[in-house]
């Protein structure tokens, strides 16, 4: 059993988090931006580090400073959240290395499945159905190209997304010219990967966990 967890994320799942830590009796750590000085999961941790100002990049993403943090605050795990560096497995690697337990998947289960692109070809491969869809698209001319063959509505996807973060719903070339950018800056921003790809968009689904 583990006697302090640090929680690499911030809002409703940090609080949730928080919340079971507590249960268990163990000693919550909260990091936050600056930004997010006032927030719930902050004032409910039994302990909170701020990562300075700055984006998400600059700090939920900033590696060095979570492990900074974790080594001064005694933190024996990192619990990840979603989102963020949750998929992220060279953290996952690298909280082995810094001797730090890392709650969640493996890296080589999340290398498998953590970006969707490369879980859509794991499917293919395994022929599994799927919806039409892309691999990554690295320009607009490619995205548009390959829209024209999936056909609209489609969903432009940051591969490396989680939460619903980083999906935009585009019914036209005209939608897809204005996502295309602005997916990509908030998938760097809030992951750390700016890839996207495309997928038929269903509008009448139900999401199974």
């Amino acid at each position: 059993m583990f006697e302090s967890v640090l929680i690499a994320n911030r809002g409703a799942i940090a609080c949730r988090i928080i919340r079971t830590l507590k249960t268990m009796g163990i000693r919550s750590i909260s990091v936050y931006a600056q930004a997010d000085a006032d927030s719930r999961h902050v004032a409910e941790a039994d302990l909170a580090f701020c990562l300075g100002d700055g984006n998400a990049a600059q700090t939920y993403l900033n590696q060095q400073k979570l492990f900074a943090i974790a080594r001064a605050s005694g933190a024996q795990a990192i619990h990840p959240g979603y989102g963020f560096l949750s998929e992220n497995a060279g953290f996952a690697r690298r909280c082995s290395a810094e001797n730090i337990v890392f709650l969640g998947p493996t890296p080589e289960q999340m290398e498998a499945f953590g970006l969707k692109h490369t879980a859509r070809q794991l499917a293919a491969e395994n022929a599994l159905p799927l919806l039409p869809g892309s691999d990554l698209v690295e320009t607009l001319e490619q995205a548009l190209h390959v829209a024209a063959r999936i056909g609209y509505p489609l969903m432009l996807k940051s591969t490396a997304g989680g939460g619903g973060i980083g999906m935009q719903l585009c019914r036209d070339d005209g939608e897809l010219r204005g996502a295309y950018d602005s997916v990509r800056r908030l998938s760097a921003n809030n992951f750390a990967n700016n890839g996207v790809f495309l997928e038929r968009y269903v509008s009448a689904a139900r999401h199974i966990e």
